[in-house]
């Protein structure tokens, strides 16, 4: 029973990260951390890394502290909701910045229907530079009209 639950927050943890990965882009990326976040938008550097690479490592320390504080008596739990976050991060990884943005030359072919919709919905975000109205701030679900023709 206990695997069976261990299974369930996996998965509910990789599930809510996407309401958290929305959530923290509409209202703290183009919100009160825009500093950080703004290079994504406008490259203003010559780097590889960006400073909007920091809510990525803040998520992993998150992951990681989760796995590591995991107690088989206390927070028995903590295993698969840190496995959970990694695991979308993983999945956001390889959408975002491998398939959409090209930081490692994969993916190029893609052409599916889904690949369409998540791209289309990523360069409607990205037609706006600014901090202000934005559109499309999710990930792996974006909605359904940026998958039809």
């Amino acid at each position: 029973m206990k695997i069976f639950i261990q299974i369930l927050v996996f998965f509910t943890a990789f599930s809510i990260m996407e309401f958290m990965a929305w959530f923290t882009h509409k209202y703290v990326m183009h919100g009160f951390l825009w500093s950080l976040h703004k290079d994504h938008h406008h490259k203003d550097h010559g780097s590889w890394w960006e400073r909007n690479d920091f809510f990525f490592v803040f998520y992993a320390v998150v992951s990681m502290s989760c796995i590591l504080f995991h107690d088989s008596e206390t927070f028995w739990v903590g295993r698969a909701i840190g496995l959970g976050i990694l695991a979308y991060g993983i999945a956001y990884f390889i959408v975002h910045d491998i398939f959409i943005h090209q930081r490692f030359k994969l993916f190029r072919n893609a052409n599916n229907w889904y690949a369409k919709g998540v791209r289309r919905a990523h360069k409607i975000h990205h037609k706006n530079i600014g901090k202000e109205k934005g559109e499309c701030f999710g990930m792996l679900v974006v909605p359904f009209k940026y998958f039809k023709k």
